[in-house]
């Protein structure tokens, strides 16, 4: 039996977007992102910034997934089974479906050959990645982010039984049970926040430096192409950020933590990335003190004034996080 997933839910109210359809990404001296370039996964883990999550307003529907967005005929889920069976997995020409393979759970070490056994995990969790930073993501983005199979370490091939108790949550609460395989775990957990810029919370963080300074210590991890994301728009004020700690925070004993609560967006799911709720005059609204994208850009609140997406305050001396927000103009 084969599960498909096609949810229309509520989206999130639009509150300013990017004109073009790619951000610009941070580019380093020799013009490559810092956080894709690969190498000490230490050293990629200190690119990470460190955060409260928002954990308001998540639906699963938000994450548009198991689509073909490559446009080869075969979903995401699809291409998963297919690039994971060891050995050449039985497709149907017409429908693309997988009817049959060999898998082996990178989480557990346990076979299969049915693809009803497997779940297709993705390795942050939807609700992780929501929480993290998905919540300003466009539409368009976070429905590349579901389907992502240009990066093998976005999702992978798993027991459904292990892939329910992982849930959403994160390193701090949950690592795979086959022990040999925590350190590639924890790499691919460092590359998918790196790569899709999403942040960390504290406990998440310093588990993870504690695993990359004593068991796992020297782990590398492979570069990795910048993320599509395609156009942010930021939709609520900001949690208060939390400066990256320089020493290792206290361990948290893992814990299982029931579900958060979820609150209803308002507003469709269909609505196009590219389409910002703006004033009556066509300009684009945005929430005083949020985070925005890109630096320069404009916009007007609700009372009237006009704002600008700046990384200093209107005094010249720049915010302390070093990210941009909006500020009156």
């Amino acid at each position: 039996m084969k599960w498909r997933i096609v949810a229309h839910g509520a989206a999130l109210v639009v509150t300013i977007a990017v004109a073009s359809t790619a951000v610009a990404p941070n580019l380093g001296a020799k013009g490559v992102r810092p956080n894709a370039a690969g190498g000490s996964a230490l050293a990629v883990l200190q690119t990470i910034r460190v955060e409260n999550e928002r954990p308001n307003g998540y639906q699963r529907s938000l994450f548009e997934h198991w689509r073909d967005i490559d446009g080869d005929g075969c979903d995401s889920r699809d291409q998963v089974l297919k690039r994971d069976s060891i050995t050449r997995a039985q497709v149907d020409p017409i429908s693309c479906d997988v009817v049959a393979g060999d898998w082996v759970s990178p989480y557990d070490g346990a076979r299969f050959s049915d693809p009803s056994d497997i779940d297709i995990d993705h390795v942050v969790a939807l609700k992780e990645a929501w929480d993290s930073g998905a919540w300003a993501w466009s539409s368009a983005t976070r429905k590349a982010y579901a389907n992502d199979t240009s990066d093998r370490r976005t999702l992978a091939a798993v027991t459904d039984r292990v892939n329910q108790q992982k849930s959403d949550k994160d390193p701090s609460n949950w690592l795979p049970p086959l022990k040999s395989y925590i350190c590639t775990y924890i790499g691919n957990w460092v590359a998918v926040k790196a790569r899709w810029e999403l942040s960390m919370d504290k406990s998440e963080w310093g588990r993870i430096k504690n695993l990359l300074t004593s068991s796992c210590s020297g782990l590398t991890i492979a570069a990795s192409s910048d993320a599509p994301l395609m156009g942010v728009m930021v939709t609520l004020p900001p949690t208060t950020p939390i400066t990256t700690p320089t020493t290792s925070p206290t361990t948290r004993t893992p814990a299982v933590t029931s579900p958060s609560t979820t609150t209803k967006a308002p507003s469709s799911d269909t609505t196009p990335a590219t389409s910002p709720a703006t004033t009556p005059s066509g300009v684009a609204t945005v929430y005083p003190g949020a985070w925005c994208k890109p630096e320069g850009a404009t916009g007007v609140a609700a009372s009237g004034k006009s704002y600008v997406c700046a990384k200093t305050n209107a005094s010249g001396t720049p915010y302390s996080d070093g990210r941009a927000r909006w500020r009156q103009g």
